[in-house]
């Protein structure tokens, strides 16, 4: 059942995986599990509108960036659109199936941990070197960015990570792909969350308890993400993707066995 204790480790649970590249939702799904929560039109609502509060936090930390890079706003509205598409036309899915699959959200923890883990290791042996910044992105790099952001509806792939890894593999620095992952989040988990509200908005109506747990969630998120969002830039200007990659395939095997 979902509760406002309840509420409040998921919020914070959402706070600090959102932006980290280890997917949030595969997340929030082993913690509802573990909490015993069962998956219902209210508690998969509860789940999106937290992201709000996530999304809140890089909207306080980064729109003064964002005004004086005011070339990167057509960029990451570029980035937008394939994402858009994806989510308007599988947003059933997205919301049955895909949210049921442990074994997709397994296997896709597993093998994008393999990627973040293989790809720093091919920088490590120079066989490429991340020198681009966000000034370099062009118009191209951020369709690509969009199609790739995309693949983040199935659960455990994680879009803050594949967005992350796909700019890397692009020569981008990882502080600077981070950054843009952020960035991109606000009109894409902002979009999805609104798109949510509207749809599952009978939830809200006569019932202060389902409230009170949204309020709860949105609030533990919003800070959890805002102290998270700063301790990963500043963890990418001198540290590698390999530990979250090793994560990933020690929780996938995890989930797969236990």
């Amino acid at each position: 059942m979902l509760n406002v204790l309840n509420a409040l480790i998921l919020g914070i649970v959402e706070g600090i995986t959102e932006f980290l590249p280890i997917s949030s939702t595969a997340h929030l799904l082993i913690a509802g599990k573990l909490l015993h929560i069962s998956q219902n039109d209210f508690s998969k609502f509860f789940d999106v509108f937290i992201q709000l509060g996530a999304i809140l936090a890089v909207v306080f930390l980064y729109m003064t960036f964002v005004l004086k890079h005011k070339q990167l706003i057509g960029k990451l509205l570029v980035s937008f659109i394939p994402t858009a598409i994806v989510g308007f036309l599988f947003y059933e899915t997205i919301k049955g199936v895909f949210f049921e699959s442990f074994n997709l959200m397994s296997t896709a923890l597993f093998l994008f941990g393999l990627i973040f883990i293989i790809l720093e290791w091919m920088i490590k042996k120079k066989k490429f070197s991340l020198t681009k910044t966000l000034k370099k992105i062009s118009y191209k790099d951020a369709f690509w960015i969009g199609l790739m952001q995309s693949l983040a509806i199935v659960p455990g792939v994680s879009r803050a990570g594949i967005i992350i890894v796909s700019m890397m593999s692009m020569k981008f620095k990882r502080e600077d792909s981070a950054i843009y992952s952020f960035l991109l989040a606000v009109p894409t988990i902002g979009a999805a969350s609104l798109l949510d509200l509207y749809k599952s908005r009978e939830l809200l109506s006569g019932n202060m308890q389902n409230v009170e747990i949204l309020i709860v969630g949105f609030v533990a998120s919003l800070v959890t993400a805002y102290l998270t969002v700063k301790w990963l830039t500043s963890y990418l200007r001198k540290n590698s993707l390999t530990p979250f990659g090793i994560y990933r395939v020690l929780l996938a095997i995890i989930v797969m066995f236990v």
